[in-house]
Formats: C-alpha cells, structure tokens, sequence
C-alpha cells in the first residue's frame, strides 16, 4: 500500500460528497457487471468490501437477507447511511473495516468489492483474498483496476501515486490459491475489469473463464 489507512481515509473522507458525481462511464461500467455478477438469493448475507457510497451494498440490498458494508472512509459512508435511509433500507449495516481485517465474523455467502483492492500492493491483495476465503463464501465478485497487458501509467485509470493495480493473471493465481475458481472475467478496459471467483461443488478443478486472462 503506497500510503497508510489514514491518508487514504482522509482523502476519501474530503471527496465523499462528489464521489458518486465524479465516476467514469468505465467505473458505473463495472459496478453494474458486479451487481449483476453477484445475483444474491433471498436468504444471502452479502459482505461488500471498501464499500464507499453504498453504491453496490444498496442496489444489492433488494435481493439479499443482510448487506454488511465495511469501509475505512466515514465520510464515504456516512454518504451510504444517508442513501440506505433514504430509501428505506433496514437490512443494510456499514461499519469500519478493511479488506485484511474486514471486523465481521458472521456468515457470508457472498463478497463483492468495486473500486477499492487496486490500492494494496500485490502481497496484500494475496493476503486480502486469504483472510475473505476464510470467510467461507460461496463466491467473490471483484471489479477494479486491473491489468489485461501492459501497464501503461499514461491511462486515466492508474495513478501511480496512489494506486498499485495487479495484472489480471496475478489475481487469478491468488484467488486459486486460496481455493476458489475463477469462472467469469469480464474486461471493460485494458486496466479496468471484473473477476468472479467461486467456491464449492462443481468449482474444485480447472478455473473456467469466459475471456482470456492477460498478463
């Protein structure tokens, strides 16, 4: 991670109230292939990891028994406290949290993530994705900036002050690693994509995937 926990909550704290204004067609691009990826059941418990504004915790909170948002920016969710009241949502809880310590022990069923892995470096991301697989969840949906080819520094989606994206093939060896398969990988830029990774009966040989992993 280039900067600390705090910086990086005290830069998202001063933005927190233009975030959702400020996101790119490649951003909303990915969250909503999240969303669409994570497809809860009625009785699922959804942990959504840097869960910012809200913006994947409450388009899934419709469709799921619980949504647990965990950030380290209060002011990104006091934003998603404000949005889940206002629209009525009584299933929906954030709190602070990180992707390596994410302070939640319940039962989760699904792990979604959009936007926010891309700021620990490659052993952290390793590390992230061990202590989620701990976690037990039958599947993690990851949008984020990663990397099909070549990084390229010069492109709008990698700062490399504070951003440190994974090529996608270093992902995908993590997320085996760990146990899950890879089954989907959807790419919607060269360093933007998402991945979906699973668990359970019929997941435990070859990752399958729906595009060709890169990098």
């Amino acid at each position: 991670m280039k900067r600390s926990l705090d910086e990086h909550a005290n830069r998202f704290d001063e933005i927190a109230g233009d975030y959702d204004d400020d996101q790119s067609a490649e951003y909303r691009a990915c969250a909503n292939l999240v969303i669409e990826h994570a497809a809860p059941d009625g009785d699922d418990v959804v942990l959504d990891l840097g869960t910012g504004t809200g913006a994947i915790a409450l388009a899934l909170a419709p469709d799921a028994e619980r949504v647990v948002g965990r950030d380290i920016s209060e002011g990104m969710m006091d934003e998603a406290r404000t949005k889940a009241q206002e629209e009525g949502f009584e299933n929906v809880e954030f709190d602070r949290g990180t992707f390596r310590e994410p302070e939640y022990d319940g039962p989760v069923d699904v792990v979604t993530s959009n936007f926010a892995m891309h700021h620990l470096s490659d052993e952290e991301k390793r590390e992230a994705i061990e202590v989620i697989a701990g976690l037990e969840p039958r599947k993690f949906v990851l949008g984020d900036v990663m990397f099909f080819g070549e990084p390229d520094p010069e492109e709008p989606f990698y700062s490399p002050d504070v951003d440190d994206p994974a090529t996608v093939g270093t992902l995908a060896d993590a997320f085996t690693s760990a146990g899950f398969s890879l089954t989907a990988v959807e790419r919607v830029h060269d360093q933007v994509g998402v991945l979906v990774a699973e668990r359970g009966p019929g997941t435990d040989g070859e990752p399958e995937t729906d595009a060709r992993i890169d990098g």
